[in-house]
């Protein structure tokens, strides 16, 4: 089906976060907004709608008038069978003993392997970037090393692997929750597939700002697998919404970003305690000072 994309930038987070509101308000309304933090240093941000069909580009104008944002560029998808090629690229990816796999490769997973299934969607999350497979190692080593978490929020979770991975090995009861709403449905959809369901709840909302989250804390393990810049700013929710003695799995940061993120989490009470780096990305466990 023929889709379309509309993006623009403006400076703040607010007025990022009132624009993405307002587009969301827009007819025809579009089927997903995200509104993301460029990380350039720029302090702009990008508000985006995916729609159906064509957007009111009268209306667009009207939107990025109001809120002293850039015209938004308009671009067109062609009809393209974008999952049948995302299958027919992805290929099963082993992190400790997880697997991360499509259903079309369900039969290559070994018994003895913790399977988890992601549909080919738009979320990020398929296991294949080295963020993600760091995350999932460091799950793992927790497991090998005794640890029991039984409260788990998965941050920016994309497609809720790191939850399913928490739901499956721990049998924990996971938040999973994502700014982007086509990351959210994807998440429940992909939960849902996996028979996880009972252990997993999925939301759209930014940080820990979701009622499911309050409910739920304080958590034993946070995941968080986004960016430098977000999860800075995000140390203090973090740090707060932790039990004593909890731990935090964060990813998204290169080399050279890693030891600043490390550090802002020092300051809010947390202590490295494991590593992993594959390429040129880093993912780290700090765990929170105990009572």
């Amino acid at each position: 089906m023929t889709s379309w994309t509309a993006l623009t930038t403006l400076p703040g987070r607010e007025a990022a976060e009132a624009l993405g509101e307002a587009l969301e308000r827009l007819d025809p309304a579009p089927t997903g907004v995200g509104v993301l933090d460029l990380e350039d240093g720029s302090g702009r941000w990008e508000v985006g709608g995916y729609f159906s069909e064509s957007p009111d580009r009268a209306g667009l104008a009207v939107l990025a008038a109001l809120y002293e944002a850039a015209d938004f560029a308009v671009s067109r998808i062609e009809d393209r069978d974008w999952v049948a090629q995302v299958r027919r690229e992805l290929h099963p990816v082993h992190a400790g003993r997880f697997t991360v796999h499509g259903a079309h490769d369900s039969h290559r997973v070994g018994p003895e392997r913790i399977a988890l299934k992601i549909e080919a969607a738009m979320a990020f999350g398929t296991g294949h970037h080295d963020t993600t497979r760091g995350c999932l190692l460091l799950i793992d080593r927790l497991a090998r090393r005794g640890a029991r978490p039984r409260r788990v929020a998965d941050i920016g979770c994309g497609t809720a692997v790191l939850a399913m991975a928490a739901a499956r090995i721990w049998r924990a009861r996971c938040v999973a929750t994502d700014i982007d709403p086509i990351a959210a449905a994807t998440a429940c959809e992909n939960a849902r597939a996996n028979a996880l369901t009972p252990w997993i709840v999925t939301g759209t909302a930014p940080g820990f700002r979701h009622e499911a989250i309050q409910r739920a804390a304080p958590f034993d393990l946070v995941c968080a697998n986004i960016l430098a810049g977000p999860l800075k700013r995000l140390a203090p929710d973090m740090a707060r919404h932790l039990a004593p003695g909890g731990r935090a799995i964060l990813s998204g940061l290169l080399k050279d970003q890693a030891k600043a993120v490390e550090a802002v989490f020092r300051g809010h009470g947390m202590a490295r305690e494991d590593r992993v780096v594959l390429g040129e990305w880093v993912s780290l466990t700090m765990r929170a000072a105990l009572a």
